[in-house]
């Protein structure tokens, strides 16, 4: 099973990712650009696999470049939220 069958699992997957980029100094403007980087790939290249992931596609589709580089950030955002919730901070 892939991380993209299931949308918690890809959110706990980026969440990981943006901790571990975090941890090594990357500074958030930078996350933000990759984040903007890999949301356009997936949306050129992956079929989304589950509801929440065609409607991140339909929105990212629908925005122009200045609203994607936010949809990219508001993800970033939405993981961190999420890992430290989880957390308990």
């Amino acid at each position: 099973m892939s991380i993209l069958d299931n949308f918690r699992d890809w959110k706990e997957f980026l969440g990981e990712r943006v901790e571990q980029a975090k941890q090594a100094g990357m500074e958030s403007q930078t996350l933000e650009n990759v984040a903007y980087q890999i949301g356009g790939y997936l949306a050129e290249q992956v079929d989304p696999k589950n509801e929440q992931e065609r409607l991140l596609k339909q929105l990212w589709d629908a925005g122009d470049q200045q609203q994607q580089q936010a949809l990219a950030s508001l993800m970033v955002k939405l993981v961190q939220n999420s890992d430290n919730v989880n957390r308990g901070n």
